[in-house]
């Protein structure tokens, strides 16, 4: 009997311990923490051991694969030991990969992941194709391919899960943008991250397509050091003879064979330079997919994006709220900053990534009137902006923070929370950070509203 074992009992090692299970594997489940009860339930059910607070590494030197959570680097000692001694270690996507018949859209950069996934899977599916979405947005794919498998499947991919592939095979690679992120996983050097990136192209046929923003220096630079061959498909924001797909005469513009398709720019939900950029990758994707082209434009027309990216929470008294809570470093922000064109109040901050705020300075020159710094320690944003923006208050108080956005706004005004940071110093994580703040917004929303009847 095949013996899989599992690192970590969370979305990912508990969708791979079911499907090995579904296999016929034995399965062993080791969490150094606790498991929810609901999780050990249903392993007892299916006849899955496990074991928590500690790794037994006899046990997991016995399996025949590790399947590890992405969040555990291949670094980890553990993880190290495992493979010395010849157990092959992978990630959930590469377990999983072996299971499905399906065709995989494969979607990674450093912002613009989730957008991107959400708005492929739309255009695939109300484009009338069989397809499923999985990776880092919703439901893990091994916990789906339990259930059922599709014909396509669209996966928002980090570069965590990347370093855990070996056969993984995406029928399309998108690849968003490069620029500073984790780089405390990869020793500080951009160029490690970047190749882990790349990674995901390795064993891409030339039967396979890989669309690329081929205005990313970084991106181009890598590209030098790819392994496989597959059908380029660069895009970019301005015409040039080798790319597919741009943006001419305010419409997105992709060209094959057959067409030249376009869509009116303001006919699209989503909006802001960079979603230029986020659609014209889906549109590419879902052609090559084979999407008919007269589906695509009510496609772009009837997304809705995902919660916490740019999301539109209410207006109150003329002021706009907006909730981008989900960007955590300074390119999400700076895509943030430079979508909307009215004067901004901007709530930010949080624990610091070693960001650079001067990446910034244009995004904000007389654009932001007011900053509030909501975080435990706001001195490094409080200085990078000092004289720079007119007004800056702080707090460590979310509602304060709003009620300052009303009584600092006027109508016309957009409130942005787009905090360039981490979450973890005053919420659990982003999405409690956006949840506290689209509530406190309604709750004002319905205060305002019912004092003036």
């Amino acid at each position: 009997m095949q013996k899989t074992a599992i690192i970590g009992s969370g979305e990912s090692g508990f969708g791979a311990a079911l499907l090995a299970r579904q296999q016929g594997h034995g399965v062993f489940v080791s969490d150094a923490g606790k498991i929810a009860e609901e999780k050990k339930t249903v392993f007892r059910e299916k006849g899955i051991d496990f074991e928590e607070g500690q790794h037994t590494v006899g046990s997991l030197l016995t399996a025949d694969t590790v399947v590890k959570s992405p969040g555990i680097p291949f670094s980890n000692p553990l993880v190290a030991q495992l493979i010395s001694s010849g157990v092959p270690v992978v990630d959930e996507l590469e377990f999983a990969f072996g299971f499905s018949r399906g065709k995989v859209i494969a979607i990674t950069g450093t912002n613009g992941k989730t957008t991107t996934t959400l708005l492929t899977y739309h255009l695939l599916k109300s484009g009338g194709l069989n397809v499923g979405l999985a990776g880092n947005v919703g439901k893990s794919w091994a916990l789906q391919l339990c259930e059922n498998d599709h014909d396509w499947w669209v996966l928002e991919v980090s570069s965590f899960q990347i370093e855990g592939f070996v056969k993984f095979r995406p029928a399309i690679a998108m690849l968003l943008n490069i620029t500073p992120d984790h780089l405390d996983r990869y020793d500080n050097d951009l160029s490690l991250y970047a190749a882990t990136k790349l990674k995901l192209t390795d064993k891409m046929g030339i039967a396979d397509h890989f669309i690329y923003f081929d205005e990313d220096p970084i991106i181009k630079s890598t590209l030098n050091s790819r392994k496989s061959q597959p059908v380029d498909l660069p895009y970019g924001l301005t015409i040039s003879p080798q790319r597919k797909a741009y943006v001419g005469e305010k419409k997105l513009t992709v060209k094959t064979e057959e067409e030249i398709w376009t869509w009116p720019i303001e006919e699209m939900a989503l909006q802001g330079k960079h979603n230029r950029c986020n659609s014209l990758a889906a549109v590419l994707a879902a052609k090559t997919a084979g999407v008919p082209s007269e589906k695509l434009g009510p496609g772009l027309k009837t997304f809705v994006n995902a919660a916490h990216r740019m999301e539109w929470v209410a207006e109150v008294d003329g002021i706009q709220f907006i909730n981008d809570s989900k960007g955590t470093n300074v390119d999400a922000t700076a895509f943030a900053l430079e979508a909307y064109q009215n004067d901004l109040i901007w709530i930010a901050g949080g624990v610091d990534k070693g960001n650079d705020y001067s990446l910034l300075d244009k995004k904000i020159e007389g654009h932001v009137k007011v900053l509030i710094c909501l975080g435990k320690d706001n001195e490094k944003l409080k200085k990078a902006f000092s004289g720079k923006i007119p007004t800056i208050l702080e707090t460590q108080d979310l509602k304060q923070a709003i009620s300052w956005a009303m009584e600092k706004g006027a109508a016309g005004d957009l409130v942005l929370l787009s905090p360039a940071c981490a979450s973890f110093d005053l919420f659990k994580n982003y999405e409690d950070r956006g949840n506290q703040f689209k509530e406190a917004v309604l709750n004002l929303k319905k205060a305002f509203e019912d004092g003036k009847s």
